[in-house]
């Protein structure tokens, strides 16, 4: 009180003496943060810069740009290394909490050994509308020109500013870039080489996205992926990835059967407000929507006009069809050989990681390493500082014998060697001479998983989803709803090189239906060395067909009852020998579930927003034998 009235004494003291005085409006401030913060920088390897990229119609791109400590008076500038993500740049470029640039880079990065080895400065930016960039977001937005863009803005046109801006903006380096990409990443990656900037001397689109109704993330030739929902509601919702997708079931499975049909989950789930969601509903056929925009047909266009790498994944589980598909599309018009091919025993992106193992797999080496040393590096460092290379135009690894082979081209083989379905599920390269049918019931309430359950719900760490493509298939050989048809022992290796091709003849009781058909080899009972691969069913290409899009891709049509019907597709592409002591396998289910979506068996217009009483049972009769006996054309090497 003392203390009180002494201030008080000295505040009236003060005011009758006519001095100035206010006192605080606030108390002392409760934060221990300060106003600004700097980062202590000392210990970095690299010069760090953020910048905001103004592209030609005024929108910034967020950009993080990583220098190379001694780069700004080395004899050799160094090149840059650009990735273009609506992944988060500023997360991709900040990892580990480290200073040191590889370590920084390390997890996201697409292969920071071969970026720090190469001195590259290192450039990733956030594409419009994505984290700190400014702008609209469109997934795969398409191109201008098409009738699904009436901007004058692409993802070619921000990459050609971008570089224009880093060349002029960027003293330190060569005045040389590269693009790379994985995923999404990879699709930019392509993206940037319609209509490429001069600066521009090499692109790595690896496991890019393409064509995402004919085999790519959304669809597998008219099948709904939908586990992509959850992808879809975060990528889209918010800028920042913000909103998660909750779930409250450990069980994928239960999750997506909760729900019926996928549209059901999704509306459930919010995402009738998601433009992208929309458009998939409108969607559901490969119509103009999906032609316009995919990348092998956008790139078909004009002559490749920059030395560009494909790097394909033999078990991608989530891109399986897009880089052999530009391939296809290129190749044949390639007249300077700019176009090479990468063909990896790979998950998803797996080629920047270690991998010398897939799932249950083991490849005796690590293939992402040597991959890195012996065709990405001395690639890159080719075209960005013109070193030697001696890279063949298709580095391809063979599984079974587990050894890498430099190749002319791609396929080594065609499909022309056909492996027949036998009666009493029998396989072989003999037809039967008698026509008859090996039959099973599919019913809805029941599909066939795509890994035994629990299915936990799919992400990149503690679940199966990366290597599920390698999961041993006798999980759902016993399956009354699943046909096995097996072949003899082999007493020499039967080695393809290609992609298998589906000749199924089939009728089912309904008027619609899927047909899931796989490609398997079956491993000796018992393995020297290795016990856990006994008996063990390794799937070397498999993949679905939805049979509304039997006689047109691009408009559903009923199926005619009770009637054996021809359906042809192509299994991803293989690159494999089935050797002494194996044997062939062909399954055929028809589901494929959570991963994709039931078909209910009865036509409907939308099978997206089928209703509980439209999914019924079927009877599936598959034909063996006689002239129209199904089989499946093989890529023989012989």
């Amino acid at each position: 009180m003392t203390k009180l009235r002494a201030g008080l004494a000295l505040g009236l003291l003060l005011a009758s003496a006519g001095t100035v005085w206010a006192a605080p409006a606030k108390g002392p401030v409760y934060d221990e943060r300060p106003t600004t913060i700097t980062q202590p920088v000392a210990a970095r390897d690299y010069e760090r810069r953020a910048v905001e990229i103004p592209m030609r119609d005024g929108v910034k791109l967020h950009t993080v740009i990583m220098i190379p400590k001694g780069a700004k008076g080395a004899a050799q500038k160094p090149a840059m290394l650009l990735t273009r993500t609506p992944y988060n740049a500023e997360e991709m470029t900040s990892q580990h909490g480290s200073p040191i640039m590889a370590v920084a880079l390390d997890g996201y990065d697409h292969a920071p050994d071969v970026v720090t080895g190469g001195g590259y400065i290192r450039v990733v930016q956030d594409v419009r509308g994505k984290y700190g960039s400014e702008g609209t977001y469109v997934m795969n937005r398409p191109f201008v020109g098409t009738s699904l863009n009436p901007t004058k803005t692409d993802h070619a046109t921000d990459t050609y500013d971008t570089i224009d801006w880093l060349v002029k903006n960027v003293p330190e380096s060569n005045g040389r870039v590269g693009i790379i990409g994985i995923s999404y990443d990879g699709f930019t990656a392509l993206a940037a080489l319609v209509n490429p900037h001069p600066a521009l001397k090499v692109a790595v689109p690896m496991n890019p996205m393409v064509d995402g109704w004919r085999g790519d993330d959304w669809f597998h030739n008219g099948a709904f992926r939908q586990i992509g929902i959850s992808y879809i509601w975060e990528q889209v919702a918010t800028r920042d990835n913000a909103n998660k997708y909750e779930v409250a079931e450990a069980d994928a499975y239960a999750h997506f059967m909760k729900y019926g049909s996928a549209g059901a989950l999704a509306s459930a789930q919010g995402l009738d407000q998601i433009g992208f969601w929309q458009k998939l509903k409108a969607h559901q056929a490969w119509d103009s929507f999906w032609q316009e925009q995919a990348m092998d047909k956008v790139l078909a266009k004009a002559p490749l006009k920059v030395p560009t790498l494909l790097v394909h994944s033999l078990w991608d589980q989530e891109d399986i069809y897009g880089a052999p598909a530009v391939w296809k599309a290129l190749k044949p018009q390639d007249k300077d050989g700019l176009l090479h091919m990468s063909i990896g025993p790979w998950y998803h992106g797996q080629a920047i990681e270690k991998a010398d193992t897939l799932g249950a797999i083991k490849w005796d080496a690590d293939t992402g390493k040597w991959w890195r040393m012996n065709v990405l590096a001395p690639f890159l460092a080719h075209y960005l500082y013109d070193k030697p290379m001696d890279v063949p135009t298709v580095t391809a690894f063979q599984s079974g014998t587990n050894e890498w082979q430099k190749l002319g081209g791609w396929p080594a083989a065609k499909a022309e060697k056909k492996l027949y379905l036998l009666p009493g599920e029998g396989l072989g390269f003999a037809p039967a001479a008698e026509a008859g049918t090996v039959d099973y019931v599919s019913d809805p309430a029941k599909p066939v998983t795509y890994y035994p359950r629990p299915n936990q719900q799919e992400g990149y760490d503690g679940n199966p989803w990366p290597t599920w493509l390698v999961g041993d298939q006798r999980a759902v050989s016993g399956r009354p709803d699943v046909l096995a048809f097996v072949g003899p022992v082999l007493d020499k290796p039967v080695t393809i090189a290609g992609a298998p091709v589906v000749h199924l003849t089939a009728s089912t009781s309904g008027t619609d239906s899927d047909w899931v058909v796989k490609l398997i080899d079956v491993y000796p009972d018992a393995v020297a060395g290795d016990r856990a691969m006994g008996g063990y069913e390794l799937a070397v290409g498999m993949d679905i067909f939805r049979g509304r899009f039997r006689e047109t891709l691009s408009e559903a049509r009923p199926l005619k009852a009770n009637t054996p019907l021809g359906y042809v597709f192509e299994l991803p592409q293989a690159n494999h020998v089935f050797l002494p002591g194996h044997r062939i396998m062909v399954q055929v289910q028809s589901s494929w579930f959570p991963l994709y979506d039931r078909n209910p068996q009865t036509f409907v217009p939308s099978i997206l927003d089928a209703k509980p009483g439209d999914y019924v049972k079927a009877t599936q009769k598959v034909s063996v034998g006689g002239a129209d006996g199904s089989y499946i054309a093989l890529p023989v090497v012989e």
